[in-house]
């Protein structure tokens, strides 16, 4: 329906606009109640640490280590596969 983004530009801007849905959500919850807690920002930055991780390990490490052979188009891409290689197995 859409294919891929090929122009450099829209690539940047769709980077910027990830970026700053980010910065934005992560204030919100961090000055959510008008209160800022450091618990609050450690507990932010260790759980998007651990999505960051999660998403190198679905699209670099499962394909370059564990599946060579399969591309993942995405998180449902991954369960897709997960669930039908258990249904192989």
């Amino acid at each position: 329906m859409w294919g891929d983004i090929k122009d450099a530009r829209l690539l940047y801007l769709k980077g910027f606009l990830f970026l700053l849905t980010g910065l934005l959500a992560g204030a919100g919850l961090l000055f959510d109640e008008g209160s800022f807690s450091l618990r609050r920002a450690a507990l932010l930055g260790i759980a998007l640490w651990a999505w960051c991780r999660w998403y190198y390990f679905l699209f670099y490490v499962i394909e370059k280590y564990a599946d060579p052979g399969f591309k993942f188009a995405g998180a449902l891409s991954f369960l897709r596969y997960l669930w039908t290689k258990k249904r192989r197995a």
